[in-house]
């Protein structure tokens, strides 16, 4: 069975004059960052909570909003027990949200994912409605109050959920320590709006602060805090005015979904013959105040099609959150990879020996590093073969100092890394003997 989250990334790029041309991206294989996704509601399953099956509808939008960041980073998508469609409709009957069982699974799988699988790297967390609700969530518990952890957060994309600030300012809201992105490369920051392309009506719940916590997971709610919605063309450092780069995978969507696709192309959505295309549609995105809502102002260039919300207006473009400026969003990540790997990173490493009066001797690896390095990796070697690892967090400052106790005479040599890097970013400048000592 195919991965959704990995696949043929070819892709169509259809121009408004009928022009077209495929292109390959390039696929890092080794990606040096992490993204962990959770997948907005598309569950058809009866009753309010899916099981963790891997439903025709769940692997579509794994494939729709995540698998194009295979280029830029090892993608992780958890199965949970969302809430289902069916649910949603129901929530709006009873007032009541059925989100602590999903919120249950999906904190699980960030700790399994963490002790198993992270190794100390960097990651993204990207999320979309429902499953920008859980991460919400998750963030605002588990990593805003962590320093480890913040450390090695390079961003949040946490699409049509209301991420929330205190009103004027760049956090405050849901969180306190992680600002919202406002510049090309920034690490460590949430990228987040919700894409209408009219005024919200009055009945919109995307762009507004909630009165009550909806999702009954704690959420800021009150006038003093309002909805962050971040520029994507921004922080791809594009002039204003620039068009998004629309991504669509050339397989319809099936169930529900797909049918309010096709209400919000106004019929089928565009396709190609490579499994991915860029639409000759093109379309300018800004963020706004409108109608009391803080959102992503989309409208269309040219002649390309005005798109409908879906389902209804009170939605605006929420199914197209992610793909409308998907290629954007894989550009902002790739370059706020660098920039994590650039402020992380080992820059010097020394190392030097001091005999004890046990005969031993003590060596002293001196660690100079990025201020923002999450942790170090510092391997010892002896004749060129691993003797000790030790790994280290990093004290306040830029330089980190790692001991080791010997007792056996040889040369020795140390290197480091940022935890989670790939290679090491720096070998000692030389190496060290250690005389005739008790073994």
């Amino acid at each position: 069975m195919a991965q959704p989250c990995t696949g043929d990334l070819a892709t169509t790029v259809q121009s408004l004059n009928g022009a077209a041309r495929v292109d390959t991206p390039i696929v890092d294989r080794d990606p040096p960052i992490d993204c962990f996704y959770v997948y907005p509601t598309v569950s058809q399953q009866p009753g309010y909570n899916a099981t963790k099956d891997a439903d025709a509808q769940v692997r579509a939008i794994a494939l729709y909003q995540a698998q194009r960041f295979s280029s830029v980073c090892r993608v992780y998508a958890p199965l949970y027990r969302q809430e289902t469609l069916t649910g949603l409709a129901l929530d709006g009957i009873t007032g009541q949200s059925h989100y602590r069982v999903p919120y249950a699974d999906v904190a699980e799988a960030f700790a399994t994912y963490l002790r198993e699988d992270n190794d100390g790297r960097g990651f993204v967390l990207i999320g979309h409605s429902q499953g920008t609700a859980l991460l919400r969530a998750l963030v605002r518990r588990e990593i805003d109050g962590v320093p480890s952890l913040r450390r090695r957060l390079v961003s949040a994309v946490l699409l049509g959920g209301n991420v929330t600030v205190r009103r004027g300012q760049a956090a405050g809201g849901d969180f306190q320590n992680i600002p919202g992105c406002s510049s090309p490369g920034e690490v460590g920051c949430v990228i987040a709006w919700s894409t209408f392309g009219e005024t919200p009506p009055a009945g919109a719940g995307f762009g507004r602060v909630p009165t009550v916590d909806q999702d009954g997971l704690g959420a800021p709610t009150g006038s003093q805090y309002q909805v962050l919605c971040t520029d994507p063309i921004a922080l791809r450092g594009a002039p204003p005015g620039t068009p998004l780069t629309t991504l669509l995978p050339s397989q319809p969507f099936p169930g529900a979904i797909g049918g309010f696709l096709i209400q919000m192309f106004g019929g089928p959505p565009p396709t190609a013959p490579t499994p991915w295309l860029q639409p000759a549609d093109r379309y300018i995105a800004r963020c706004e105040d409108d109608g009391g809502a803080v959102v992503l102002r989309i409208s269309p260039v040219g002649a390309s099609r005005r798109l409908n919300p879906a389902p209804t207006r009170e939605f605006g473009l929420h199914l197209a959150d992610g793909n409308l400026a998907l290629g954007d969003l894989v550009s902002i990540v790739g370059a706020q990879s660098t920039a994590y790997r650039l402020a992380t990173a080992v820059t010097s490493v020394r190392l030097s020996a001091r005999p004890l009066r046990t005969g031993r001797t003590q060596l002293t690896v001196r660690v100079a590093h990025a201020p923002a390095a999450p942790g170090l990796r510092v391997l010892l070697r002896r004749a060129g073969k691993i003797v000790a690892i030790r790994t280290a967090v990093p004290t306040t400052g830029a330089t980190t100092l790692v001991r080791f106790v010997v007792r056996r005479a040889g040369s020795y040599q140390a290197s480091a890394r940022a935890t989670g890097a790939r290679v090491s970013s720096s070998v000692a400048s030389g190496m060290v003997k250690v005389g005739t000592s008790s073994r």
